[in-house]
């Protein structure tokens, strides 16, 4: 089938608008009608090739629509469904079998690879065949090619065009909060970078109980928007040194921090700033290769450094749960998004890149 998609052409190459060829749903597939499709800085990434993801590309990893038709022995969700199109697992793995499926063996070549499992293409811009199944979804399109694994069904009450960024970004932050971290009430937590993952920390951070919430960023607006979401404490790191700060408002340290701007220096300061027994979550995504030093002797005393990727979410627990949330005011994610027009991506991802907005999301002709 037809359908109109951004691609990506080269590294750090303007989006262009084509009409493209979406192959047919295979057993296990399904296609999605987007209606909206949020930007994620794993997409800025990939375009700059900080990731190896084969080019010419169609990006979007952060789709939500409408189930058009479904393969061969799809039973999890119907045409007229509505989804979330989230990260790719294989189901099969040990991390899968272990309900991790963000650590899934195949994580990186379903995600990134360009194509599926198999090695087949999904989509051609005439005769020249493109790389998608972006996370197997390529979701910067009118229409999206997806998998039984990597949809979540959510409830028709909700606000559609909203929720795609639950796929990755604000799935991440959250789930960071209560599933990787999973503070008890009342436990101290700093949030580095209170860009759309670190503001969904935040919210999540209200939900878990979490006090004091300690904000950091160097954008006074992102600060401001944090403390609206719940944040307790605010720390310009322009202004002040954050581990100082937080030492002094934490009575000596955090219970739990989580570091979200892929920069070393952060990184060195969220794990400098926690008590004995803390813990430092590392979200961000920096170019491979990059590397952190850190005072072996702040870890000899309990602390712990771990990676997060996803959240640790199982998408079909997480997402509903956030939607839910959501739908009760307890997840004001409307709050972090601006909307723009598809033929506007590169707008969308220019804004982004500068901080001019949170989480941009773009909104497709069948959402009007």
């Amino acid at each position: 089938m037809k359908t109109l998609a951004a691609i990506t052409p080269a590294k750090s190459t303007d989006f262009i608008l084509r009409e493209v060829e979406l192959d047919d749903p295979r057993p296990g597939e399904l296609i999605v009608r987007i209606v909206g499709a949020g930007v994620c800085h794993t997409d800025i990434n990939c375009r700059e090739q900080y990731y190896p993801v084969p080019l010419p590309a169609v990006l979007g990893h952060e789709g939500a629509g409408i189930v058009e038709r479904v393969g061969e022995g799809v039973t999890k969700v119907a045409p007229g469904d509505h989804v979330v199109l989230t990260f790719y697992s294989c189901g099969r793995c040990p991390s899968c079998a272990m309900q991790k499926p963000s650590y899934c063996d195949w994580a990186y070549q379903g995600n990134f690879g360009g194509q599926r499992t198999d090695g087949s293409a999904t989509m051609r811009c005439g005769d020249d065949v493109l790389h998608g199944a972006f996370f197997h979804q390529s979701s910067f399109a009118h229409t999206a090619l997806a998998t039984e694994r990597n949809v979540v069904k959510v409830r028709k009450d909700s606000p559609l065009e909203l929720l795609g960024p639950l796929g990755c970004g604000f799935q991440t932050g959250a789930g960071a909060v209560l599933n990787s971290l999973n503070p008890p009430p009342s436990s101290s937590l700093a949030v580095f970078g209170v860009g759309s993952v670190g503001l969904a920390a935040v919210m999540a951070a209200v939900i878990a109980g979490c006090a004091p919430i300690i904000a950091v960023d160097v954008h006074p607006g992102r600060l401001e928007l944090a403390a609206e979401l719940g944040a307790t404490v605010s720390i310009d790191a322009r202004s002040s040194d954050p581990v100082e700060a937080i030492r002094n408002t934490a009575g000596g340290g955090v219970a739990y921090s989580l570091e979200t701007s892929a920069k070393p220096a952060v990184l060195r300061q969220a794990v400098d700033c926690l008590r004995p027994l803390g813990v430092c979550g590392l979200i961000g995504g920096s170019p491979m290769g990059t590397e952190v030093a850190l005072d072996m002797n702040t870890l000899l005393f309990g602390r712990t450094v771990r990676g997060i990727i996803q959240g640790d979410s199982v998408p079909d627990i997480l997402i509903p749960r956030l939607v839910d949330a959501l739908m009760d005011g307890r997840f004001p994610l409307e709050k972090l998004i601006s909307f723009y027009d598809f033929t506007d991506i590169n707008r969308a991802m220019a804004d982004a890149e500068a901080g001019r907005a949170i989480k941009p999301v773009l909104r497709m002709p069948a959402a009007v």
